[in-house]
């Protein structure tokens, strides 16, 4: 159902005269990125609390392939504005990846006990 817009989007893109065909490909990129931006907001605050540490975990697994694109795009031999860019989604995604891990390791600690088991006290 979703690929429908998708697919008209990108059909519509090819049909129409372009002087450069990057103007086209910008377009259907940005389609592609909002639609997911939507999407994704959409299934994330629709989640349980309980459910939060699993998705952090889920979402440092995706920034992390994140990073190596990144990586690729930073080193390789593109176009200064394209290795800035690059440069910049790297920082974004390593920024996201140790504030996860942060925030999971921050909610772990709220349900651990400080009495030992053995100590006489009530865990």
């Amino acid at each position: 159902m979703l690929c429908v817009p998708l697919l008209a989007a990108a059909e519509a893109s090819e049909a129409a005269p372009a002087h450069d065909g990057s103007a086209a490909a910008f377009t259907s990129l940005l389609f592609v990125f909002l639609l997911a931006t939507f999407i994704g907001l959409g299934v994330v605050t629709r989640v349980s609390r309980l459910l939060h540490t699993p998705l952090m975990s889920l979402t440092n697994a995706i920034s992390a392939i994140a990073v190596v694109g990144a990586i690729l795009v930073t080193g390789g031999d593109y176009p200064l504005r394209i290795r800035i860019l690059g440069a910049i989604a790297l920082f974004a995604s390593m920024t996201n990846i140790v504030s996860g891990f942060l925030i999971t390791d921050r909610m772990l600690r709220m349900f651990k006990t400080d009495t030992k088991p053995g100590s006489g006290g009530r865990p």
